[in-house]
């Protein structure tokens, strides 16, 4: 008995230390696993991009160091400031966000087709139009919670928002990018409390117009046209993806090992940023793939845990909408060089080499760990007594609001 006894003391304690910190460990856990991973194989994959710039051959692998560096102080530094301290500058960063992305229209530079970058395309705004709109409609969604089934005050101006935001990147243009934001836009309105009807309504005149969109410009028709070639035969798809098929099926399951890749040496385009999925299988193989995936997963997995433990609305949308946002574009770009999804051009979250996707990722991380921070600073007695964040709309069809917490830790 005294054993016993003594076994659940220490195991008390453990639990109230792991409960006194901060930061969601297992979600921090996850994001290292990912960025130690991610320079691996930017080293292994970036030799040839190096070389044919005339920079040395670790040239690439060097300046990814630096932006990991850079990028882990800012979600570090975000991660101390309190997330409802946005609220008094977030008009002045969306204004400001929308002064850039006409600036790069008017005098960006044009890289592959698209005039998107700035800063001899070390700059690409759209990333930071991604964390500036999720940042500013979980505010205002938390600030409309009360409207927004009413279409004037709701769905209409959550509309034009997305349509102004998303209709400046898409002339770009970024067609992957544009349809990022207007789908997380959408998740977060229905996240928030809007009701399902109006999310069907908008994502049946969202399909039409996107689909008229993609016919009137040159890139969408190609790439759609590709990418149904591609499913009737692989062999009729696009270069890039017969490219990354062939690094897919060299790796099979297990992979012919770190640095040994040949693909990448002999066309792959963008083997270091875009196609670094494309390298992690074929040197890791079918299981190293399938790791990389369950990463991601994790990585919702703890996001979702940090917006149901949130002290409100507000960090509830925040932790939702940034970490499905990662999420997201791994999942783009994971179903593109799998030939399951037409061709977007967006980076793979913590493993590409790029520093506007490395900066704003960890960005974003930074401010979902201070939801995290925020949450487990309450006392213990009011963690469930939060400010009636949504329940992911499980069991929730009809606005039903909890008498705690609507994310259902204690109905």
């Amino acid at each position: 008995m005294g054993e016993r006894t003594l076994e659940e003391s220490i195991r008390s304690q453990r639990r109230s230390m792991v409960s006194r910190v901060s930061i969601d460990l297992p979600y921090l856990l996850i994001v290292v696993c990912l960025l130690v991973f991610g320079l691996m194989m930017v080293y292994s994959a970036s030799w040839d991009a190096s070389i044919l710039i005339n920079k040395p051959t670790d040239y690439v692998f060097n300046r990814q160091i630096v932006w990991v560096i850079v990028a882990s102080i800012t979600a570090l530094t975000l991660s101390q400031i309190d997330y409802h301290q946005y609220g008094r500058y977030i008009v002045l960063i969306m204004l400001g966000m929308i002064g850039i992305l006409f600036f790069v229209l008017l005098r960006g530079e044009t890289l592959f087709g698209s005039t998107r970058t700035l800063f001899n395309g070390s700059f690409q705004p759209s990333e930071l139009a991604k964390l500036s709109t999720i940042i500013y409609l979980a505010f205002w969604l938390s600030n409309r919670k009360d409207d927004l089934n009413q279409i004037s005050n709701g769905l209409l101006p959550l509309a034009l928002i997305l349509g102004f935001i998303g209709g400046l990147i898409f002339v770009q243009p970024d067609l992957s990018a544009a349809a990022t934001i207007i789908i997380l836009g959408i998740l977060l309105f229905f996240l928030a409390g809007g009701d399902w009807k109006q999310l069907i309504l908008v994502l049946l005149i969202g399909g039409l117009i996107g689909f008229v969109l993609l016919q009137m410009t040159a890139t969408g028709k190609v790439r759609i046209s590709q990418y149904l070639n591609g499913l009737q035969n692989p062999i009729l798809g696009s270069y890039h993806i017969r490219r990354t098929f062939e690094a897919i099926i060299k790796g099979q399951i297990f992979g012919v090992g770190i640095g040994e890749a040949t693909t990448k040496f002999t066309g792959l385009p963008l083997a270091h940023s875009d196609s670094i999925f494309a390298v992690i299988a074929e040197e890791t193989g079918l299981v190293g793939g399938m790791l990389v995936i369950l990463a991601y997963v994790l990585l919702l997995w703890r996001g979702v845990a940090i917006a149901r433990k949130a002290p409100d609305q507000l960090g509830s949308l925040l932790a939702l909408g940034l970490t499905g946002w990662i999420c997201l574009e791994a999942l783009m770009n994971i179903a593109v060089i799998c030939g399951l999804f037409p061709f977007t051009g967006n980076a793979l979250p913590l493993l590409s080499a790029g520093g506007s996707s490395m900066v704003t990722t960890m960005s974003a991380i930074g401010i979902v760990m201070n939801v995290s921070k925020q949450s487990n600073l309450l006392p213990i007695e009011e963690r469930s007594m939060t400010h009636a964040p949504i329940n992911l709309r499980r069991r929730d069809w009809r606005r039903r609001v909890s008498r705690s917490d609507r994310f259902g830790d204690a109905e």
